[in-house]
């Protein structure tokens, strides 16, 4: 009989005392009925129906479609007055089995007309100190003239098309209702000015260098088609300025005037290289396609820097072409340096390239291309093969963006050169989060507008991923650090968002313009989320899996929440309702510890609790089964027990033991010594694995992990029995941090002592 056995008959005999207790208990007055409130239960309230368009699974269903967005473009950068010309023609292709009567068209510049209605949702209150730019712009200028300046929306026969403008939104009414499979062109001319990103704070603009000269990070710059879907019909709602954009996939063939002495790379193949390369320039670009191990310097500093002692008033027009991509974007200045270099990813090479001023130098030259490789690698290994030929970081000041197969990205040397590790690495992990975002969502084509937390939440955890592998793949560049410092994605880092003020934090499941805590709620919170499923609750093997499964089913779709959480446990065998609820759906967090620990010896004597128990059922000690029972130290049995050494004794399993086990099997018999009950409480909301380390008198250790479905019948408490050779000397609780727990001060047996303040100075010394 195996110790399992032999303890299942004292558990089996006090149940027993539980259930007498209830019958007792049943005859009082009754409580009322409630609803399902367990922790565990099914997300059935919380999700959709599958249907023929989402399939339960997390699928794509047989009759999911998108609509299709293709792009006609010819634009000018107007470098001397800071604004851009364009005219776009627009085909539209409804795939859906809905008739069209009008379309939905987003002008996001808008939010910096002077009509835009972002500054007045905003509440304001007089600050004590404010930058004095800010204070100029907000109080003593006439404002920034921003917004689209519409000429025309004409058909492809050069009629006018009746439209109207509402705030940042247009809404074009057809002539004739859009028919499922048919395709609409239409053309819009227009302009505007671009803002000065540096002082304004906007996604694209331009910052305007020392000598004069501009660097254009352009996007945002044309009218694009809103999203129309089986879930919401027309996405268009007002972008106010936070929340991202949700856009359909087409293709775009861009044609863009510059000044001729600029240097200029966007979305797309340049289908004109020859044009507007120079001989050496094109030479390098060649070089560059061949060198994987270091980048290659297509325009030198000195070359940028030659050219920003003058300007030309000639152009040249680079002509970019792309191909299945749900935006466009570009950087153009003559002040650029660039380099590239090539990187193998799933058996094709695809193009590393950095763009940036000499202000971005020695750190961008150094760093910038290799953690482009370096992030292309990390994220093909978690999602699907990268499946466009280049991706460029751009440096620009104060920012942080993305688009299609380019990004803007922060991270700037002092003038003289010099930098902190919180620039450099700053500058490391904004590239790997931006680049990244080519796969969420440039690729996984969620809907940012709605669920931030799909693009930035995703994204934030693979970004943990690939900057650790950064700093496994290229050590040198992270000495004299052991490991790569990332600041989102480990459990306790989340902790003190965590412990926050619940008047002050929202669930994830919330639209991003309506969240507290920003950045904690759509990046930080989703990511350690992540991490922790991963780590954890699931193991890698079986989440990456699982999370492959997901980008590759969604990959060039528009993928919703319950499409992401049905793939993960449809990929895993994981039931994650309870995760999914609690992290995600409420402001509950992790708080588990220690409640109680009682230390028991084995004893063949009947107590006297368990005597009168039988005895109430009319029963008598020859009556049962072979039975042992559990003393606690310091009970009366205990010191009963300790006056006749009758502690450990298990004479009457004797006769059990030789009828019914072989030689072999009691020669095999384990004998612990000691038995433990210890309770685990959890005054926190979200239910998690109990990740316990025991310590034993010995010194030695044993960590356990108790699924967090041990707290599916009851949430504020649990009790484990263990029966153990050696002594317990200490338990502690997620000993490693693993699982975002507020409270630590009840994770510990014995409870630690709270050093006062002089003690804490000194232990602050010593570490």
């Amino acid at each position: 009989m195996k110790l399992v056995k032999l303890l299942s008959l004292v558990v089996l005999f006090s149940s027993t005392g539980v259930l007498f207790a209830q019958d007792v208990e049943s005859k009082t007055e009754r409580k009322p009925g409630h609803t399902n409130e367990n922790r565990f239960k099914q997300l059935y309230q919380e999700f959709s129906t599958p249907n023929q368009y989402r399939s339960a699974n997390g699928a794509p269903g047989p009759q999911y479609y998108q609509q299709q967005a293709d792009y006609v473009m010819d634009i000018e950068l107007d470098d001397e007055n800071a604004r851009i010309y364009g005219e776009e023609t627009i085909t539209y292709t409804n795939n859906s089995p809905d008739v069209l009567e009008y379309l939905w068209v987003q002008l996001d510049q808008n939010v910096r007309a002077k009509t835009s209605q972002s500054p007045l949702i905003e509440p304001s209150g007089a600050a004590p100190v404010e930058q004095a730019s800010s204070f100029v712009n907000k109080y003593m200028g006439e404002g920034f003239d921003g917004g689209f300046k519409i000429d025309y929306v004409k058909d492809t026969k050069g009629n006018n098309l009746p439209h109207i403008v509402n705030q940042t939104m247009m809404r074009i009414d057809l002539p004739s209702a859009l028919q499922p499979g048919d395709k609409y062109s239409f053309s819009i001319k227009w302009w505007y000015n671009i803002v000065e990103h540096t002082v304004d704070r906007a996604r694209s603009g331009y910052e305007t260098f020392e000598d004069g000269n501009r660097g254009y990070v352009i996007a945002q710059f044309y009218p694009r088609m809103a999203v129309y879907n089986d879930v919401e019909g027309w996405q268009n709602s007002q972008f106010y300025g936070r929340d991202e954009f949700a856009l359909p996939f087409g293709d775009f063939e861009v044609n863009i005037t510059t000044p001729a002495d600029h240097v200029l790379d966007g979305t797309g193949v340049l289908t004109n290289r020859k044009e507007v390369f120079s001989k050496e320039m094109m030479n390098r670009y060649n070089k560059a396609k061949k060198s994987y191990d270091k980048p290659v310097m297509i325009v030198t500093q000195e070359e940028a820097e030659a050219a920003s002692k003058g300007k030309v008033r000639s152009k040249k027009t680079w002509k970019l072409d792309a191909k299945m991509v749900r935006d466009f974007g570009f950087a153009s200045s003559r002040r650029y340096l660039w380099d590239m270099m090539a990187v193998k990813i799933g058996g094709k090479d695809v193009m590393a390239v950095s763009v940036y001023p000499p202000e971005g130098n020695p750190l961008w030259e150094d760093y910038s291309t290799l953690v482009v490789a370096s992030t292309l690698k990390s994220y093909s290994r978690m999602s699907f093969d990268y499946p466009y030929h280049k991706a460029i970081s751009v440096h620009a000041k104060q920012q942080g963006m993305e688009y299609p197969m380019i990004c803007w990205n922060y991270g700037r040397p002092d003038k003289d050169g010099s930098y902190s590790d919180r620039t450099k690495y700053g500058m490391m992990s904004v590239i790997i989060h931006e680049v990244g975002h080519n796969y969420f969502p440039m690729i996984v084509n969620s809907d940012e507008r709605q669920w931030t937390w799909m693009d930035e939440g995703l994204n934030t955890f693979v970004q943990y991923v690939a900057e650790q592998d950064f700093g496994e793949w290229y050590p040198d560049a992270i000495a004299p650090n052991k490991a790569y410092p990332s600041r989102r994605g480990p459990a306790k880092n989340i902790v003190s968002y965590m412990a926050g003020d619940q008047d002050y934090i929202a669930p994830i499941m919330t639209k991003g313009l309506n969240t507290y805590n920003f950045g904690a709620n759509a990046y930080s919170k989703p990511a350690t989320g992540l991490n922790i499923l991963r780590e954890t609750i699931m193991g890698r093997e079986l989440f990456d899996h699982a999370f492959r499964t997901y980008s590759q089913r969604w990959m060039f779709k528009h993928p919703t929440p319950e499409d992401f959480f049905r793939t993960m446990e449809d990929a895993s065998a994981v039931d994650l309702d309870w995760f999914w609820r609690a992290w995600f759906y409420t402001t509950d967090y992790t708080d588990i510890g220690v409640k109680d620990v009682k230390k028991f010896y084995v004893s063949s004597k009947m107590s006297k609790e368990i005597k009168e128990m039988i005895a109430a059922r009319g029963m008598k000690e020859s009556d049962l089964p072979p039975l042992v029972y559990l003393v606690e130290e310091g009970s009366d049995e205990f010191e009963e027990s300790m006056k006749t050494q009758s502690l450990n004794d298990v004479t009457t399993l004797q006769t059990y033991l030789m009828d019914n086990m072989s030689p072999a099997e009691r020669a095999n018999l384990k004998q612990p010594k000691y038995f433990y009950e210890v309770t685990f409480e959890k005054p926190g909301g979200i239910p998690m694995p109990i990740i316990v380390e025991y310590t034993y008198s010995d010194g030695s250790t044993k960590r356990e992990t108790y699924p967090a479905q041990i707290w599916r019948k009851n949430d504020a408490e649990v009790g484990k029995t263990i029966a153990s050779d050696l002594e317990i000397t200490k338990i502690m609780v997620d000993p490693d941090e693993e699982t975002a727990d507020i409270d630590t001060s009840n994770n510990a047996w014995p409870k630690r002592k709270k050093l006062g303040e002089f003690d804490t100075f000194k232990e602050g010394q010593k570490n």
